[in-house]
């Protein structure tokens, strides 16, 4: 009797993930949505992971208007701000996924910030919900707060919410305009650094990967 050997065990980042995010600014203040769990808090970018075939600019349409009651027609901006690297160890058998977030940057005058969400409910596998708070924070305090991903110090060392951090001194490390964070996990720091136009050539063969999927 001839035996079927096991498949190989999936390798820890063999998988990738895109989630998008938007840093939504009100002058000089900021949207998070803080979760607050069993000996812990942190804070969250608004947005989510962009499902199988989904284009990204509408991930991140839909995870405003579901976040934050935000319709992205309503904001100006949308330029890209950061795209992390990112990979997250966690417990259990289920392998980690590799995590490429990508940050937006849209700006909202008071009037529309009047009209937004106080709270979030994220939903878990469970069907319960998890109530997270969404917090206006001044965005030159952000380096002292827990952020996944990890942008508070690069947020925070921005000169001005419409202006962009001068060159990185660790840019010839960061060739790509990434912020790389190999098995890093949400409370590690991370070096500010400008999207390149490498890397927005990158995020649109992403969005080209997604659609060809639809095909």
């Amino acid at each position: 009797m001839t035996s079927t050997p096991e498949p190989p065990a999936a390798a820890a980042f063999a998988r990738i993930k895109i989630r998008t995010g938007a840093l939504v600014f009100c002058g000089d203040y900021v949207a998070l949505i803080r979760r607050d769990r069993s000996g812990s808090t942190h804070y969250t970018p608004p947005g989510g992971n962009v499902e199988p075939g989904e284009d990204l600019d509408v991930a991140l349409a839909h995870e405003l208007a579901e976040e934050l009651d935000l319709n992205i027609d309503q904001p100006e901006g949308g330029d890209l701000m950061w795209v992390v690297d990112q990979r997250v160890t966690r417990p259990g058998p289920t392998p980690p996924p590799r995590k490429l977030h990508l940050i937006y940057r849209l700006h909202i005058t008071p009037e529309v910030r009047a009209t937004l969400a106080e709270v979030e409910l994220d939903e878990l596998p469970d069907g319960s919900h998890e109530t997270g708070v969404i917090e206006w924070v001044d965005y030159r305090r952000t380096a002292e707060l827990p952020i996944f991903p990890p942008v508070g110090a690069a947020l925070a060392a921005l000169p001005h919410p419409r202006r962009r951090r001068p060159r990185s001194r660790h840019r010839r490390q960061l060739h790509l305009g990434l912020i790389s964070l190999p098995d890093a996990g949400p409370a590690a720091a991370a070096s500010p650094v400008r999207p390149s136009p490498h890397a927005m050539r990158q995020c649109h063969r992403l969005d080209s990967h997604n659609a060809a999927g639809r095909q």
